[in-house]
């Protein structure tokens, strides 16, 4: 297996700032893409068999309309130990952050977890973020080709608490481009592969009793079956944005209380697990003793080894 070290690099693409290992894509919306997304490069590539780019959406963690703010924290988390970056460390994988707004002027669209507001919008630059992080990989894709990598087709994507449920939301809505989900800090709740529930319409992002209306396709379940999922919880872990109007509506919360569960613990999240194993899914499901909303080193081996065991 060749090692490829990398430097400071000579080549420019227009628009393109960078240090020695960070790029910042500019926005391409000719390219599908109306924001930057960050890209870092690992130092050395070789440890595995295959190369992989790596996914998590940052979330800033707050409403700000000054995308600054935005762009700094994504800067931040993409260099430091949440989930994505730190799988990219241990592996010498690249990764991809999109720099996508959370904005205040807007709370109620929740930009950082792809909630429905998010989806629905139409005429405003964060319409269909989703469609712009697929056009983001795409190009990210290419970039590493630039540089002599040869990315696998398929990503891994990444993420906990709001990314985490971007990254469970996500991997319904294009599960033929993944190949390993690492998600956490879920609020005890998924989105589920069916339509409906005890009798309520499932629409999302709790079903797919919509999906076609709003993606313009139907779901497919045999695609997000062969992802390799590990999604995880602190059995501490009380932060529930169910409860929290801009993650979710009054009509959202009614539907997820009468049929996964009012409760994170242990009610919400033992009924979602138990949906996803009745339709199959290809998932590894981990509780956390003692653990709240957070990660720690149990956790960190452990999903680095299933990510391991799994390309």
């Amino acid at each position: 297996m060749k090692i490829i070290v990398f430097g400071i690099f000579l080549s420019v693409i227009a628009g393109v700032s960078h240090s020695a290992d960070l790029l910042q894509i500019p926005a391409n919306p000719d390219k599908g893409f109306n924001y930057p997304y960050l890209l870092k490069l690992p130092e050395a590539v070789s440890k595995e068999d295959r190369t992989f780019l790596i996914v998590e959406t940052n979330n800033t963690g707050k409403v700000s309309d000054d995308y600054d703010v935005h762009l700094a924290a994504a800067k931040n988390a993409i260099v430091g130990n949440a989930v994505g970056p730190w799988l990219s460390k241990k592996l010498s994988y690249p990764i991809l952050m999109p720099v996508f707004p959370r904005p205040k002027s807007e709370w109620q669209i929740y930009t950082h977890a792809l909630d429905r507001d998010s989806m629905l919008t139409k005429s405003l630059p964060f319409e269909r973020l989703d469609l712009q992080l697929k056009a983001m990989i795409e190009n990210a894709q290419d970039v590493l080709r630039e540089r002599s990598l040869e990315p696998e087709d398929k990503v891994i994507l990444a993420g906990f608490s709001a990314s985490g449920t971007f990254a469970n939301r996500f991997s319904l809505l294009h599960p033929e481009i993944i190949e390993i989900v690492v998600a956490g800090g879920l609020n005890g709740t998924l989105m589920l592969p069916t339509a409906l529930l005890d009798s309520y319409g499932l629409k999302y992002p709790l079903g797919i009793n919509d999906f076609s209306q709003i993606t313009g396709r139907n779901f497919n379940l045999d695609e997000w079956l062969n992802i390799k999922q590990f999604l995880f919880m602190g059995e501490n872990d009380t932060n529930d944005a169910v409860a929290y109007d801009d993650a979710y509506s009054e009509e959202e919360r009614s539907v997820i209380y009468k049929t996964t569960g009012k409760s994170i613990h242990p009610e919400r999240w033992n009924n979602s697990q138990k949906i996803y194993k009745k339709y199959g899914a290809n998932v590894t499901f981990r509780t956390f003793k003692g653990l709240g909303h957070g990660t720690n080193g149990n956790v960190h081996s452990e999903f680095l080894a299933f990510v391991r065991g799994n390309i």
